[in-house]
């Protein structure tokens, strides 16, 4: 029986190994953060920089690193085997196996062997060690990797060409958008929230913040049904009654008709006025009303809110009728929810859940919100915002208390109206049919 060749072993151990380092390093440097990086760059580190230069053309480098994973996988099996299958085979046989299997038997526990320590030690362990340490194995071995990427450059331009030409003949374009999708963006929090790295609350203002620039600014405003305003001409009594009954700090000042605006009063500077004595002349309080059409989306009513000499925004139809205001506590709840400080007295909250499953919601809560709450599809040229407008969107007509519809699962049922307004619905699953009910096929 020839001797045990311990010598193999030890070649096969460091290919292993270097198939490891490889695997270690290809993960520590594209998921290393770049911010650490850069600060390390900042700080004149060099292999922060080379780090910065593999991360930023990952193509060429995980080529060149994934052609020696392969290339040291190959060698690897080939050499174990066969190094290692006869020496192990003898032993087999040794062991009682008839000679017949025993060498092959040995050929197959080498492979076996070599591939479970392959997927341990060169592969899963490696990999978990660049998860935990990004950052530092990528500056340790950033050099290394460069060197063999300038080594394998050769190699590299001919796989690229190679697969290239494939492509052609496969009349199969490159794509080059990789960009992500809004919907991608939000799998990636809900994963940064289950995995404990952003709480909920943090998905939930992400979240908002991503659907102000697809949402018009009339799904955020108040509308002119709820509005405080003053008229032009009003008397300084007539003035303070209303800042008396009005719990707002902004008042539009109407012309006539609630379709002219001529401007908006600040409370304070109306206040201060009385209380030092003066007369309270509307027309010279008054600041600039801004004035933005009802499509425009939230992100450019952000804009001109920043800009505005007031925080506060007319909405406009086409027609160029006034629909409502929108001001920053509007955008900033549609991002952070609603505040319990913000709700009228007697106001209860948008939505209520109920112990059989079903909820109490409020005709004036957001479309968005409903569907989210209750896993609806709404169309996208929807010209509805709130969840009164989707009943009156399904109804295609004016309900009355007590009437239902079904839509997507659930049944709909209005429980209230605010003379014609929906103010109240109830929303519960739809009942499966009972056995009972359904029709007998039986013979």
């Amino acid at each position: 029986m020839t001797p045990f060749p311990w010598t193999d072993c030890l070649i096969i151990a460091g290919l292993i190994l270097l198939n490891g380092l490889f695997a270690m390093s290809e993960l520590a440097i594209v998921s290393a953060r770049p911010s650490r990086l850069q600060v390390a760059a900042g700080k004149g580190s060099k292999a922060a920089h080379t780090v910065l230069a593999l991360a930023a053309d990952p193509g060429k480098f995980l080529s060149t690193v994934q052609i020696g994973i392969t290339l040291i996988g190959i060698v690897a099996g080939a050499y174990s085997g066969a190094s290692l299958g006869g020496p192990v085979g003898e032993r087999l046989e040794a062991a009682g196996i008839p000679a017949e299997f025993a060498y092959t038997a040995g050929f197959a526990l080498v492979i076996i062997a070599t591939t479970y320590f392959s997927l341990v030690i060169g592969e899963l362990v490696p990999k978990q060690l660049a998860l935990r340490a990004a950052v530092p194995i990528s500056l340790v071995m950033a050099r290394p990797m460069l060197l063999l990427a300038r080594v394998m450059a050769p190699f590299v331009w001919l796989l690229d060409r190679s697969s290239a030409l494939v492509l052609r003949v496969l009349a199969v374009r490159r794509s080059g958008d990789a960009r992500l999708s809004a919907e991608e963006l939000h799998m990636i929090f809900a994963d940064a929230t289950r995995s404990g790295l952003i709480e909920e609350g943090e998905r939930v203002m992400m979240a908002g913040i991503l659907k102000l620039a697809e949402r018009p600014v009339r799904e955020l405003m108040t509308p002119r049904t709820e509005l405080d305003w003053i008229e032009l001409g009003a008397s300084e009594d007539d003035l303070r009654d209303r800042i008396a009954h009005s719990p707002h700090s902004l008042l539009p000042v109407v012309d006539e008709s609630p379709d002219t605006i001529a401007g908006i009063i600040k409370v304070r500077d109306a206040l201060s006025a009385l209380v030092d004595g003066r007369r309270a002349d509307i027309p010279a309080l008054m600041k600039k009303a801004e004035v933005i059409p009802d499509q425009v989306d939230a992100l450019d009513a952000l804009r001109v809110l920043q800009q505005a000499e007031v925080a506060m925004v007319m909405i406009h139809d086409e027609y160029g009728h006034f629909e409502g205001i929108v001001t920053p506590t509007d955008l900033l709840t549609a991002i952070a929810g609603s505040f319990a400080s913000d709700q009228e007295e007697g106001e209860g909250p948008m939505l209520v859940e109920r112990e059989d499953g079903s909820a109490l919601v409020a005709g004036a809560m957001p479309a968005d919100a409903l569907a989210d709450r209750f896993e609806l599809e709404l169309p996208e040229d929807r010209e509805f915002a709130t969840v009164a407008g989707f009943a009156l969107w399904v109804l295609k007509r004016l309900p009355s208390e007590g009437e239902c519809f079904e839509d997507q699962g659930w049944r709909f049922e209005i429980v209230d109206m605010d003379g014609r307004r929906i103010d109240k619905l109830l929303v519960s699953p739809v009942d499966p049919p009972a056995s009972d009910d359904l029709p007998d096929h039986t013979p």
